[in-house]
């Protein structure tokens, strides 16, 4: 678009400049068969090629303040021959006329503020000749007339170059914010490639940690058992025991996993809802009790948030079924005048204090992280009285594009 907007830049000028050469040529003519002496019909016409070759000189945008004063320097070359002309030939309209070039100059590479002021000085130089030539008749005459003539060419070419650069600026905005854009959708495409990879990385280690470390040890006491089976048959069969219970384990950890994986929360369920079915469905595989506590009416969150606020939840209890060896769990979403906080508390062992050698776990840095995002906080504290308490809070957005 920018070299679009440059070539046009070219063409408007090369047809200004057609226009401008068209009247010199025309004030050429009309003035040197008025003049009868040879050597000054010479002078004019150098002169003139002169002024045309300052026109063709004149830039076709003014990009800086030294570039300005240079264009302005030569509209007063081309302002000083065109009164030498008139103070030495006495010609009038002949090269009056070229002041309407210099108008049309100063317009479209000046402020309006300049370009009043050039047609202030073209005002005056015009009444000094035209008064020369032909007393007070001639400048009541004739000054009114040209002054109105540079007066409309000025407007309309400053009004026409302000839309021009108008345009040019929006052509380069619209541009740069296509570009903006493209930049935006890469990062989106990126965000999301990330996210996946992270849900991917976090899966991957819980069941690593939860039914690798079952089947590691039911592959193990199968082994032993099979090695007792003739020599302690009343053994071997305690441990194949044993080893069918850490299946059963394995099996109720992977179907946990495989509904994370069809979170309800995403799908059809609003956040209340969502909530209720993961606390049943958490105390039914674990026998811990929830005890929910919502907000009514619900808190109004967005779309992001309620997933946010979801995967809190979701992780906060697994963390409670893995480590916590509680009792009791509290499963709260309160509205508070700017914020909307989720907790989950139980009553178990407390969580280990972090540090360096023992960070905190993937899945509460990706909930720190996520809500960073969203402009709020995630809290994970050790309860004085025993217990841990899980605390997210995000801004409150108001009432446009909320779910519950």
């Amino acid at each position: 678009m920018w070299f679009n907007s440059d070539m046009r830049s070219l063409s408007r000028l090369n047809l200004l400049n057609l226009a401008a050469f068209l009247t010199i040529a025309g004030s050429a003519v009309s003035g040197v068969l008025q003049i009868d002496r040879i050597l000054q019909r010479w002078l004019v016409l150098f002169l003139l090629l002169f002024f045309g070759f300052l026109q063709s000189r004149l830039p076709a945008e003014v990009e800086s303040p030294q570039q300005l004063r240079l264009t302005n320097l030569l509209i007063a070359a081309q302002a000083l021959i065109v009164v030498y002309l008139l103070w030495s030939t006495g010609l009038g309209f002949s090269f009056l006329v070229l002041f309407f070039i210099l108008t049309v100059n100063a317009a479209l590479h000046n402020s309006l503020k300049g370009t009043l002021l050039w047609i202030a000085l073209f005002t005056a130089l015009t009444a000094l000749l035209q008064f020369r030539s032909g007393g007070w008749s001639g400048l009541l005459r004739d000054v009114a007339v040209y002054a109105g003539g540079y007066l409309f060419f000025g407007f309309v070419t400053n009004a026409l170059n302000v839309a021009r650069k108008t345009q040019v600026q929006n052509e380069r905005l619209l541009a740069e914010l296509q570009a903006k854009n493209l930049q935006l959708e890469e990062f989106s495409r990126q965000v999301e490639t990330l996210a996946a990879v992270e849900e991917r990385n976090r899966l991957a280690r819980e069941v690593h940690d939860t039914l690798g470390h079952h089947l590691t040890t039911s592959s193990v006491q199968l082994e032993a058992a099979q090695k007792l089976l003739t020599s302690n048959p009343a053994k071997a069969s305690e441990m194949v025991g044993s080893a069918r219970g850490q299946v059963r384990e394995a099996l109720a950890e992977l179907r946990q996993t495989v509904g994370r994986l069809r979170s309800p929360v995403e799908i059809e369920l609003s956040l209340p809802q969502a909530l209720a079915r993961l606390a049943q469905d958490f105390q039914s595989a674990t026998g811990i009790s929830v005890q929910l506590e919502l907000a009514e009416p619900p808190c109004p969150v967005t779309p992001s948030q309620r997933i946010a606020f979801f995967r809190a939840a979701q992780e906060g209890l697994t963390n409670v079924g893995r480590h916590a060896q509680a009792a009791r769990v509290w499963l709260r979403l309160g509205c508070h005048p700017d914020s909307v906080v989720l907790e989950v508390q139980d009553d178990g062992l407390g969580i280990q204090l972090e540090t360096q050698s023992q960070p905190a776990g993937f899945g509460l840095l990706g909930l720190k992280e996520r809500a960073a995002l969203l402009g709020g906080q995630l809290a994970v504290s050790r309860l004085p009285d025993g217990g841990t308490l899980l605390r997210m809070s995000l801004p409150f957005s108001g009432q446009d594009q909320l779910v519950m």
